[in-house]
């Protein structure tokens, strides 16, 4: 799916107008959690809130920064 939105200012942040497809197709409703993260070569990846997810997030960033030298080795 591929759908052109666009940024606007709300307040001092800023906020991107999800179309219904894309609400429909991430199975969310008004004010349910949305966890955006890097993906590769610059893109990011909006998700629906799971449960554990916030827990997974933070244990996989302890290890990526406790084991950033082998990751990079690894990269390579």
């Amino acid at each position: 799916m591929s759908v052109k939105t666009h940024l606007r200012k709300v307040g001092n942040s800023y906020g991107i107008i999800l179309p219904k497809e894309v609400v429909h197709a991430l199975k969310v409703k008004e004010g349910d959690a949305l966890y955006i993260t890097e993906a590769a070569e610059g893109a990011i990846r909006v998700s629906p809130a799971e449960p554990g997810f916030t827990e997974k997030m933070e244990v996989a960033d302890d290890l990526m920064r406790r084991y950033r030298n082998a990751l990079r080795e690894l990269a390579r």
